[in-house]
């Protein structure tokens, strides 16, 4: 098994709260992770259909026979079991009880607020971070390599190539975590969608052109966007609206959890395609930002990145608050230092009071540049360890 960064916070919280909540895209690894680590507690998937039929029509049952301390995996197949959960962790003082796994975040959320609020910490898995791979000397030294593989455990214990890996998933993903949501008819229609999505990654969010190249309603928009992101494909960074004297876009940017799944849906099925790729400036931006959130998720906090970019175009890609200063990341997938890397850095951080000033590129080089730091990619750990050691 792969070691992987959450397991220090897993191992806390499991001290602390009656249950601990782990939710993520499907294969990330939650079900290998708990598994490997509670190796004393009794395991049970309730997409099993026996286990799920148990559960369902007898939950107290279901539930009194699963032993002192048990995994329920994807748990909000049967959301029954929620309010029974409740009784037993109000009736027991011991921490560590229960945890549940689910790659529906929505539904998680849900029954977890009105049934268990206050006896359970989440967490979020996401694939593997680059910094996992590199531990497991999995890493890649060439960028196009991690683009196009992304992170799905599966892809390295199994050793299955991109090509194959990915429409199998889009595919189960359909019949299981879609059906599961909402009745689409129209599924050939609803893949489409998707990589229509793929092809707008790292970009501002525009219904209206969405819903055209589409061929579908605005508020149908709203709602495929919704469940992709429920069920962990996409998620949003909102631009950043703290005190500012000053016009600025108020949509969000669209990205994807993995970049290998991007590389799929845009039919890139070698990673040499990647060198002259119209988007590759948009999949590396993606990738930073997805290793960004994985240090904040492993670390068991929520995501604390925007953008900044006003009415005039000029933007900075990442902005982190922080409690004394403001943090600026610039992203860029060249490999050669420039002024144009920090132009809009040095224009928007006039804005601020206090600002750390970064640019994340594929340099060699990791100089101060007119009070700018530059990391190289593989570095980009660093931002992890800055933060722990405030």
């Amino acid at each position: 098994m792969i070691s992987r960064n959450i397991e220090k916070v897993l191992f806390a919280l499991l001290q602390k709260y009656p249950a601990v909540n782990i939710t993520g895209p499907r294969q990330s690894g939650k079900t290998t992770l708990v598994k490997s680590i509670a190796g004393d507690y009794n395991y049970f998937s309730l997409e099993n259909p026996d286990i799920r039929m148990f559960a369902t029509n007898d939950p107290r049952g279901f539930l009194f026979s699963a032993g002192e301390k048990f995994i329920l995996d994807e748990v909000q197949h049967v959301p029954e079991l929620f309010s029974y959960l409740q009784e037993i962790l109000d009736n027991s003082r011991e921490n560590g009880k229960v945890i549940l796994l689910g790659s529906q975040s929505f539904l998680m959320n849900q029954h977890i607020t009105q049934s268990l609020a206050g006896r359970v910490a989440s967490l979020k898995l996401l694939p593997l971070s680059y910094s996992e791979l590199k531990a497991a000397q999995l890493g890649c030294q060439n960028v196009d390599s991690i683009l196009f593989n992304g992170g799905y455990p599966r892809l390295y214990n199994e050793n299955i190539e991109p090509v194959h890996f990915f429409p199998h998933y889009i595919e189960t993903y359909l019949q299981r975590d879609i059906r599961l949501l909402r009745n689409i008819e129209n599924l050939t229609g609803f893949v489409r969608f998707i990589k229509l999505c793929a092809g707008r990654v790292g970009n501002i969010l525009d219904l209206s052109s969405l819903a055209n190249d589409a061929n579908i309603s605005v508020n149908t928009v709203k709602s495929w966007l919704s469940l992709l992101e429920a069920s962990y494909i996409l998620y949003f960074v909102q631009p950043y609206s703290g005190n500012i004297n000053r016009r600025m876009i108020k949509s969000p940017k669209l990205y994807f959890y993995d970049t290998g799944l991007v590389c799929s849906l845009l039919n890139i099925e070698q990673e040499k395609q990647l060198e002259t790729f119209y988007l590759h400036g948009n999949l590396f931006e993606n990738f930073v930002f997805s290793e960004l959130l994985k240090m904040r998720f492993n670390a068991g906090l929520p995501a604390n990145y925007f953008f900044l970019r006003d009415s005039k175009g000029v933007e900075v890609d990442c902005v982190q608050e922080l409690p004394e200063s403001v943090r600026f990341i610039e992203i860029k997938s060249s490999a050669t230092l420039s002024d144009d890397h920090i132009k809009n850095l040095l224009l928007l951080k006039k804005l601020f009071s206090k600002t750390e000033d970064y640019v994340v590129y594929t340099g060699s080089e990791e100089p101060f540049y007119r009070q700018v730091k530059f990391i190289n990619w593989q570095n980009i750990g660093q931002f992890d360890i800055i933060e722990r050691n405030r």
